[in-house]
């Protein structure tokens, strides 16, 4: 008869080597990024606030998409009979997702990074604009747009008052209820967590593999990139239309208004620009290409003063003192000599990536 499983059957295996060869291996990691981080230049480096919320938003990304999989896997397979699965599926690995990504390298992809560090930065700025009120009782811009006959412009603002509402909630208290990143990156990252989750199983069987890949496949069928804030404020820009003479208005109140997004989608449309470039040249902390793109459109000096000024205040990276030394050489820059420098702006976003790839390679 068996004496059954004795105390060190039940004990988890220990080996001394295993866990100092790990230990090595993170020290020395530990180390490179030591010495990659001091090496940074200064305006390389994320500051404590910009990197905090970046970090919340990525893991609150993630461990959404991640905890989505895993709950719709577990129900497929247990609606199949495999309840020891579905339970393993909600359990072996969970929440370990954004480690193993991050050993993986895989949240290094610049384009992720990119869109994410653009995201956080503009979310910042956002909240720190000075508000500019016209009258002291009168409503908010959205507020107001929301309430005009036109219903196209009103139901725009409405649902960018909504959207704004969501993104900010959700980075008060650190969690999203979706991940709001344009489809190609969601589609990327929602495989990696697939990738992640299966990987983590100390068993896969084929039909958790299948499970899996039908919740990866849900996710991605419920993904609407329409209702990001970016893509709302792109729609109300093109129902407003804004005429050249009332293009400053606009822009300066949006400012005002802390709505950058409405800011960023206004100047992109007047520039015929995509909302991702306008948003990078208005993020830029030298300033220098959102000064053209403003001379492009004509703005006269109060309205890049404003503008200027506003964006100043709300970003420790620009120098107030630079600018304003710099604002008379802007204002005096042609308005047909600042149109053609930003005209690359205007190219075909694959177009202009592969004319910048191709320049990387040529001075390698």
């Amino acid at each position: 008869m068996s004496a059954g499983p004795t105390m060190q059957d039940a004990m988890p295996s220990y080996d001394p080597m295993e866990r100092a060869e790990r230990a090595r291996v993170r020290a020395e990691t530990r180390l490179a990024g030591t010495i990659a981080d001091f090496f940074l230049d200064a305006d390389a480096r994320l500051d404590d606030r910009t990197r905090l919320l970046l970090a919340q938003v990525l893991g609150a990304i993630v461990g959404a998409i991640e905890w989505d999989i895993r709950r719709h896997a577990a129900r497929l397979l247990v609606g199949d009979g495999a309840t020891r699965a579905g339970e393993a599926m909600l359990k072996v690995g969970a929440g370990t997702v954004l480690e193993r990504l991050t050993r993986a390298g895989l949240l290094r992809d610049e384009d992720l990074m990119d869109e994410l560090i653009a995201r956080v930065r503009h979310d910042l700025i956002a909240a720190s604009l000075p508000v500019e009120v016209a009258e002291p009782d009168e409503a908010s811009l959205l507020v107001r747009l929301a309430g005009v006959p036109d219903s196209v412009v009103a139901s725009a603002a409405s649902a960018l008052l909504a959207a704004e509402s969501r993104r900010r909630v959700a980075n008060e208290q650190g969690h999203v209820g979706g991940s709001e990143l344009p489809a190609e990156l969601h589609h990327r990252l929602v495989w990696w967590v697939a990738a992640a989750i299966r990987d983590g199983l100390k068993t896969a069987a084929r039909d958790s593999d299948r499970a899996i890949t039908d919740a990866a496949q849900r996710s991605l069928a419920a993904h609407d990139e329409g209702e990001r804030p970016d893509a709302v404020a792109t729609r109300l820009a093109a129902a407003l239309d804004a005429r050249p003479n009332e293009l400053a208005a606009v822009l300066v109140e949006s400012i005002g208004d802390r709505r950058l997004s409405l800011f960023v989608a206004v100047l992109a449309h007047a520039l015929g620009i995509g909302f991702d470039q306008a948003r990078a040249i208005t993020l830029d902390p030298e300033g220098d290409r959102l000064w053209l793109a403003l001379r492009a459109l004509d703005m006269d000096r109060p309205t890049i003063a404003r503008i200027g000024l506003a964006l100043s205040e709300a970003d420790p990276r620009r120098d107030i003192e630079a600018f304003a030394d710099a604002l008379d050489a802007i204002v005096s820059i042609g308005v047909e000599d600042a149109r053609a420098s930003i005209a690359p702006l205007a190219l075909n976003r694959d177009f202009r990536m592969a004319l910048r790839a191709l320049s990387r390679t040529e001075r390698r």
